[in-house]
């Protein structure tokens, strides 16, 4: 009898052991496919807006896939049930094709190519079938969960003016932003902030010196590294964050469902940070630096001396300044990491920058890295420290709803 019993632990035991190494050799998958997205957006020319929306659904689709394969975490969105067996890299690959297909049809023959090339490799039969077609009700149930998210809302926004007086003609980037549904927020103004500093203020004035004087195109008082920092974080589009991401999610002693919890964690909460900074910005409607600055005379304070001539180190965005979106997407990707990361040692966190030629960056600080983004903002002249400090705040808010949703801290 205690032979037998001793058998089928042993019989157990190799089983889970199985189980296991399978699961460490999937676990590229979600990395994997996660910086395929970010590829096919990027040359797709989806902006950073839409790109963030798309790839939320992307891995929200890959978790609740993924997880209804392997259990192992409670949280679950949708009420799915996989087959036995099914295979997770299959439906990793059937979501990413099914999402991305729908909105980014200009790169259709790249997502054939890709999904064509991860499903050769993995053995036909049950496994794969039922790992497609988890994938394909996945993607179908998060498609349907936020199609009315507010999204194709349509622009309307009406130009300040006169009758008959001339204003400039580019409207403004998405002003509709402020009217999507969130995924962990109760409104678009849950963490709406406090007003922008008075202009009478000395807050205001130490904002606009310091933007003044760092943020010029042909600054003096800009270090070259500061200007490569303000060059690096030019870039807008979601992928610069999800490589930082990856940098924890490549380490070898995390599985696959951890790693679709991961992503499912940063990018609802992404995001949600970009509706709820678009919220306040068209909320205050704050000038930028372009602005402020070519009408320094007019702010009733006598700190704040007027530049007619000055320029920004790169164009400034088309919405209003306060607060800032790169900051609130960089407080709200590191708090989910660095919740994610717990005690443990932090990765060398590394990316790559697109409008900066390909340059690498990296850090061993998350904190460090919110920071930078700040500062960033300023050198780049479009963004008062304020704006940025407000914005961090906002972010780590919302990271905070998303650890909790994913219970990234209960383990």
């Amino acid at each position: 009898m205690k032979n037998s019993i001793t058998c089928q632990q042993i019989a157990l035991l190799m089983a889970v052991i199985s189980l296991f190494s399978i699961s460490r050799v999937q676990a590229d998958a979600v990395t994997e496919w996660n910086q395929r997205a970010g590829d096919i957006v990027i040359n797709g020319n989806v902006g950073p807006l839409p790109a963030e929306r798309i790839l939320a659904m992307v891995q929200a689709a890959v978790y609740e896939a993924t997880n209804a394969i392997t259990q192992r975490y409670p949280v679950s969105d949708l009420k799915l049930t996989a087959a036995p067996g099914a295979s997770v890299e299959a439906a990793v690959a059937a979501v990413n094709h099914a999402i991305l297909s729908r909105f980014v049809p200009s790169q259709q023959a790249v997502i054939e190519k890709a999904y064509e090339a991860a499903l050769e490799v993995i053995a036909g039969g049950r496994s794969k079938t039922a790992g497609i077609a988890i994938g394909e009700k996945a993607a179908a149930e998060i498609l349907t969960l936020r199609a009315h998210d507010g999204a194709a809302t349509l622009e309307t926004y009406r130009p300040y003016t006169s009758p008959g007086v001339y204003v400039p003609t580019i409207i403004p980037e998405a002003p509709q932003w402020t009217q999507r549904k969130p995924w962990l927020m109760t409104g678009p103004a849950q963490f709406r902030p406090g007003p922008p500093p008075a202009l009478g203020s000395e807050l205001w004035a130490r904002d606009y010196n310091e933007i003044k004087a760092l943020g010029r195109k042909d600054s003096q008082q800009r270090t070259t590294q500061q200007t490569e920092v303000a060059r690096f974080w030019e870039e807008v589009m979601p992928p610069i964050y999800h490589a930082i991401v990856r940098s924890v999610a490549n380490d070898h002693e995390r599985d696959i469902t951890q790693n679709a919890r991961l992503f499912a964690t940063v990018t609802q909460a992404s995001d949600d940070a970009l509706i709820a900074v678009f919220d306040a910005k068209y909320h205050y409607g704050f000038w930028r630096p372009i602005t402020a600055i070519r009408n320094g005379d007019i702010d009733d304070n006598d700190a704040t001396e007027r530049d007619s001539s000055w320029l920004p180190f790169i164009d400034t965005p088309m919405h209003p300044e306060y607060p800032c979106a790169h900051c609130i997407v960089a407080a709200a990707v590191g708090t989910v990491l660095q919740a994610e990361i717990g005690g443990g040692p932090i990765p060398l966190l590394t990316t790559t920058s697109h409008a900066a030629g390909d340059a690498v960056r990296s850090w061993t600080s998350i904190e460090d890295l919110m920071q930078e983004v700040i500062n960033a903002r300023i050198y780049d002249g479009v963004h008062y420290r304020n704006s940025g400090m407000v914005g961090a705040a906002m972010g780590k808010q919302i990271g905070n709803l998303a650890v909790k949703k994913y219970q990234l801290l209960s383990e």
